[in-house]
This record gives C-alpha cells, structure tokens and sequence, in this order.
C-alpha cells in the first residue's frame, strides 16, 4: 500500500519522518486566542492533519498542494503582536493558496520550527512541480485517504461505494461490484495498492479520447510520427517545426521507454498530451512576456485593485477586516495598482483603514515595507501607488519621510530623463529602476480631483501621483453632500499640503476631469483623472469615441460607487471596451469580475500590464464599442465550441453527504455590447466524475481583439438557483483551436486539479472585401 499512498518524488528525510511523527504547537488567532494543537504529517506525505489537545478530536486537515509558502518569523500581524512573548526563530506562518485564511503557528522551540518549515518548504516544491500524471496520481491518494474510514490500507465494498458518492460518481451498485470484483486479482474482497489503481483507470476511462486517437491511428494501438504530426497540423492547427514538436511530445508524455525510442505515441501518451499545458485551451506561449513593453503608460491595459488593505467588505468585515495580507495577495495576482488610505494615528505615526468605518487599522509604515519586499516578486514592472491623503501636515511629513526611507532607490522621485515629463514612461524604462507611487498631489491641482489618483512602482523606486482614492468625482452627481464636504476638505488642503509630499509626484499627476476638450486642450500626458464607475458610463454612452481617443494618449482610472459597501464589484469589461487603463476592482471579492480581471492578466508573463488593440493606441481612431461598423476592422469572427466532456468536477461547497452534481456548462462572452453573449449545454444528471455533453455552441465577435471568454460549470438546481462549480476565464486571443482541456478553478481563483472541460475550438475569419 506504501507505493500508492506516498508519492514517488518524495525522499522521507530524518525531517519528514519527525513530522509524521507529530508536533505540539500553538495556533494562534490573536494575542488572546493561543490554542494547543498537534500537528501530523500524514503517511501519504501530502496531508497535515492537527488536533486538539484537550479533546484529541481532528480539527481540520489540508492538503500541501493548497499551499502557497511558509513564511519564518514574525511576518503576519499577529505574530507581530506577539513579539514580545515570543521569540521570532519559533514562529512561522503557513499561506495559502486563494482567500483561505494563513495558518500562524508558534513551536516549543526553534529546532521544531525549522523542522516544519524545512519540511513544508520540501513538500511545496514537490507538489508544485507535478506533472498531470502526478496531479492525478495525488488525487488518487487524497480520495484513498478519505474513504478508507479503518486506515488499514485497503478498501472493501461498502467503502468503494461511499467513495463513488463522495468522488461525484452515482453508479448502479451492480455496475459498481462488477468493477470492484475485476480489479480484485487477489480475491480478498478488498482493493490495495495497485488493485485500487486499476479500479480507478476502470472508472476514468475516456472514451471519446480513444476514439479521436483510433482516428488518426491506423493500428489502433500508437501513434507513429507521421500519425501524430497529422494530428497535430490537421485538428491542432500546429503549423511551424511541426515534426519536431511532435518529437517533443512524444520525449515528454510517452510513459514507455520503449514507445519513445521508437518514436511512437501510445494511447496513455496521447491523453497525457492532451491534459498538459501544451494541449491546454490557453496558448502557452502568451504564459510568458509575449508583448511590447516600450510604449507609453496609458498604450496598456493595468491590474488595478481598489481599497487594496481590506480581505472583508468595509462595512461586515472582521474585526482585522484590514490587514497587509491585502497587498500582499494582490501583488502576488500581479496587481500593478494599489490604494492606500492615510490617516492620522497615534504618537505621530499615520495609519491606513477605510475610513469612519470599524475596520482594524495599519501603520503605513508597515504597508510601505510590504510594498518594498513583495512589490516585485510576481512582476518586476512599475507598480502605481494611489494614495488617498487625509493626514495633517505633520503626519503628511511622516509619510513622505517613510516613503523615501523604506522604499529607497526604489522610490522614482525624478523623470527618466531628467526634464519636465512630456509623454508617460513605459513599463519597460521602469524595469529595475524605480517605484512610482501616487500620492495627494500638490493643492493646487488637488481642487476638484477625483478618488485617489494612482502613483506607479518601478521595480526599483517609485513615483507619487496625485488624489486620493476615495475623494469623489466632483462632477459625479452621486455623491451629494459628500462631495461637498470633499470640496470643502480639498479647499483647505490648498493651504496644507505638505511640500514634502509634493516633491515625491513626478508622473501620474491626478487632475479633476473637466471634459475630453479641456483635457485636450491642455495636452499633458503625465496627467491622471479618476471617474465612479457611474461617471465613466454616462461617458462612455455619451462620447464613446472620444473615451477611446483620450485613453490613447492619457491615464484614466475607474473606481467603485461608493454605494459598494459590500466590496461588490462593477463590470470592468465596459472600462476595458473604450480603453480605460487603471480599473480599480475590489480584489477581496471573487465573482465574474474578478474571474474577468484574472482573465486578462493571466496571459504576458502575469507582469500585470496587457498592450491595448493597436486602434485603441490610436489618437484619430474612429473605433466606438457601441458601433464596431464605425471601425473598418478586418471583419466578424465565428467561434465554434464543441463542449465534449469533464473531468472529475469537485462537488459543491456546503452539499450533502452523497449529493452527486447535475452538471451543465455555459460559456459567455464579454466584449463589446454587439459581442456579448452567452450560451449553455443541458445538464447531465447525477454525473459529476465523467458527464458526457457532446454539446456545440457557436459565437460571433465583431472585435474580438477585446472579447474575454468565460467557462463556467454549474450544478443544475431546478428549484433554486444553480450552484457554482469551477470556472475558467481566457482573453480570446490566446485561445488554441482544437482538441484542448480546460483546467477549471475555484471561485476563489485557484485551480482544483484534476477538474477540467474537454472541448474541441474552431475560428472561422469572415474577411471583408
């Protein structure tokens, strides 16, 4: 049973071995919440489970493959707050994947902490360098784990069938012991080792993959060379170094030795390929810096987050509803543009919270250390700071002098070239260089601004720019009489700005927006407006071409209605359609727009910074999202999309015991008005682990250079709404024709392997003469 319970890559150190062993420790919520919990590292290599010492009942369990890392010391706020009672070579934070809360542990001493933190750190590594085979393999491994109620290392009938129900499968129970009987060679009445593995290939077989490589095979049993590279030119639509890259899969996904010196591809080779990333729906290549990163700022569509220090609505939140765990997450997606809200605290020290609201406060100093050590770990392009100022002079001082003295050289307090700025600088010249940071901007040009106006992050520095984030749209008729009262505070700030401040703003300089004309008139590209999301759509049905020729050439940022108390989000794909760069979402709140936004910026390396359509970069161009005839584009585009099957589909959230879903896929379109659309399959009814919908569904895009395409797998409910299952969101462009998977993701935007869709992608091009 050993070989199926622990995973082939992993050496069981002296390390491993203590954990399996277990390990008194505290966890800790809070300075008062310390609880004693032992944790274990299970047989499988892959799971930690812990319990409570008064009770030795299991609290809870987690597989290592929803890990993200382990960070030493006191690096989270609350084994900060408990610094003094506890020495940092004894604590550590273990981070997950997604908006899962991090696990702050304390161990009896600084050797058992570095064991476990060794020992996860092995284990992360392990996990996150599995193949799909070994994806699989683990997945195995976790449902083997979960059925085997006795843990003596096999299974008998009766726990096969809870498994089934547990894994999404209802199956006649006299379908089910018939399987369960062939794969028992031993006759026992129980599956081990190797026997469980045969029950599972049994259950997984993929019958329309065998019959698409039988297709292409003339023997039925391989793939030679030539078999393959039909394939691949004649479904894959692969047509450069075609041969060779059918040698390179061949040498990657063929399991037998003797298969790949004969250079064929057998069947379990073939279904490799198609579950890696090169048979995947997303163009690999686009996973990696695919784009032109000189040109101006404003020629980018930016990862923007709003009201970045929250992780819980502003209103319900938890008492730590604002915590730095905010800005790391959104750094760590790529996120480009950050918020930050300055208040005045005590002993002289300013603090970021939202504001006349019951959210825990931060230092800025410690958002400005974050900044520095995670700005530039997922992307090393400019990061923009909007800086919503609403400290007193002195404090104003405070921060800038925290700002320049944390963040350093990476702080940009100077043009590129030295000289007054005539046009925005481009990702690329701030590579490595300098952080731009936005900050409240000089008063006399604060008057009438909008929310916070952003700054930008270099990898190295940072730059200032101007308002504040949650400073209304003086000509947002929304706001009533917190406009007023935000006029009021803007009037005496003429008078109180701190020079120091003003000194940090080199780009992105914020700006009231006073209509495309008068912008126009003045031509300063470096300048910033900040537009509620009620402001920019009133423009975008009123000027819609003038939206876009004044995102060719300036900065535009859009952010949430301050009536958004629950952090809800708006639509950014209609900001998007007229070429708005800076759109500000709530990153705490996962929904279809936040799937959107992972959508786009999945693609150029994750940098956060994706080039806009060349007719979008185009100051004269006659492009309207609301009319694409107004644009002579090179003609509609039919998407055809042949949804054939899923795979292992995870259950719902909070469903019964035994519940098995009734899965159907719907796949929407968001782009233009003229491109939005949405279509969906049948349910299929009790089949979560292998539904069949052999489904086609067929699309048209007007302009597809800005259509996202979002798969979303629900679970039929024919008396409430449908419950969510997993969902995958690509920009169009990086779509690949063909046979490919997609490998669906949470809610929470972190995949879920093995669950995936199997589909086949036609693009058919309609040229206009």
């Amino acid at each position: 049973m050993a070989s199926l319970l622990c995973n082939a890559r992993i050496q069981l150190t002296d390390t491993l071995e203590q954990m399996q062993q277990g390990t008194l420790m505290r966890k800790v919520k809070s300075k008062s919440w310390k609880k004693q919990r032992y944790f274990k590292l299970q047989d499988d290599c892959m799971t930690i489970w812990y319990q409570s010492k008064r009770t030795g009942k299991t609290e809870s369990a987690f597989s290592i493959s929803d890990v993200e890392t382990v960070r030493e010391g006191h690096q989270s706020e609350v084994l900060q707050s408990l610094a003094e009672e506890f020495p940092p070579e004894r604590c550590f934070t273990i981070v997950f994947y997604g908006r899962r809360g991090n696990l702050d542990l304390i161990a009896g001493s600084a050797e058992e902490a570095q064991c476990w933190v060794q020992g996860l750190r092995q284990l992360i590594e392990v996990a996150t360098s599995m193949d799909q085979r070994e994806k699989i393999d683990q997945w195995i491994r976790d449902w083997f784990q979960k059925a085997d109620k006795n843990k003596d290392g096999r299974m008998n009938f009766k726990e096969v069938q809870r498994l089934l129900k547990m894994m999404n499968i209802d199956m006649n129970e006299d379908h089910a012991l018939r399987l369960f009987q062939a794969a028992d060679k031993s006759e026992s009445g129980t599956l081990e080792g190797e026997e469980f593995v045969l029950f599972y290939k049994a259950l997984t077989q993929r019958e329309e993959v065998l019959s698409l490589f039988q297709d292409f095979s003339e023997d039925g049993k391989k793939l030679t060379l030539l078999e393959l590279v039909d394939f691949l030119q004649q479904e894959q639509l692969e047509d450069e170094g075609t041969e060779e890259l059918a040698m390179e899969l061949i040498d990657k996904y063929e399991p037998s030795e003797t298969a790949r010196a004969r250079h064929v591809l057998s069947a379990d080779g073939f279904l490799m390929y198609l579950c890696s990333s090169e048979g995947s729906i997303f163009n690999p290549r686009h996973r990696a810096l695919w784009q032109d990163m000189s040109q101006p700022l404003c020629h980018y569509f930016i990862s923007s987050s709003h009201n970045t220090y929250l992780i819980e609505d502003q209103i319900r939140g938890q008492p730590r509803a604002a915590s730095i765990e905010g800005y790391i997450r959104a750094l760590k997606r790529g996120c480009r543009c950050l918020e930050v809200d300055c208040w005045d605290g005590p002993n002289g020290e300013p603090v970021v919270y939202h504001g006349h609201t019951f959210t825990s406060k931060i230092p800025f100093r410690e958002v400005v250390s974050t900044l520095g050590k995670y700005a530039f770990k997922t992307s090393d392009y400019p990061v923009i700071l909007s800086l919503e100022n609403h400290c007193s002079m002195e404090q104003q001082e405070v921060l800038a002098q925290q700002l320049k003295t944390i963040l350093g050289e990476q702080l940009l307090t100077t043009t590129t070239d030295g000289h007054v700025p005539t046009q925005l600088p481009s990702p690329e010249s701030q590579r490595d260089s300098s952080v731009e940071s936005s900050y409240p901007i000089p008063s006399s040009v604060l008057q009438g601004a909008g929310e916070a106006a952003p700054s930008s992050v270099g990898s190295q520095g940072t730059t200032l720019d101007g308002a504040g984030d949650e400073a209304p749209d003086m000509s947002d008729d929304d706001n009533g009489a917190e406009a007023e009262e935000e006029r009021r505070r803007v009037k005496k700030d003429k008078e109180t700005l701190a020079q120091a401040l003003s000194e940090c703003l080199v780009y992105c300089r914020s700006v009231p927006f006073q209509g495309f004309q008068e912008a126009r008139s003045h031509s300063r590209p470096s300048e910033i407006s900040s537009l509620s999301e009620a402001k920019a759509r009133k423009l975008i049905r009123d000027a819609g071409n003038e939206f876009v020729r004044h995102n060719a050439w300036q900065l535009t940022r859009i952010y949430p209605s301050g009536m958004r108390t629950d952090s809800s989000n708006y639509s950014p794909q209609e900001m998007w359609n007229v070429g708005c760069q800076i759109v500000a979402l709530n990153f705490q709140t996962a929904g279809t727009e936040m799937d959107l936004c992972d959508g786009l910026f999945s693609q150029n390396g994750c940098c956060g910074y994706v080039l806009k359509p060349p007719f979008m970069r185009d100051e004269e161009t006659l492009f309207n999202p609301s009319d694409p005839g107004s644009w002579e584009g090179p003609g509609p585009i039919t998407l055809t999309i042949q949804v054939i099957s899923g795979q292992q589909l995870p259950k719902v959230a909070n469903s019964k015991d035994g519940a098995v879903i009734d899965p159907l896929v719907r796949v929407e379109i968001h782009g233009v008005p003229a491109d939005q659309a949405r279509q969906e399959t049948k349910y299929i009814e009790n089949n979560g682990f292998n539904p069949r919908w052999d489904e086609t569904l067929q699309f048209q895009l007007h302009v597809p250079e800005l259509a996202l395409v979002r798969f979303v797998v629900e679970d039929y409910d024919k008396t409430s709404r449908n419950d969510f299952v997993g969902q995958f969101t690509l920009a169009f462009a990086n779509i690949k024709p063909g046979y490919r998977h997609i490998h669906l993701l949470s809610k929470d935007g972190t995949s879920i392997p093995p669950s995936s869709l199997f589909v086949h992608i036609r693009i058919t091009e309609h040229r206009q003469d």
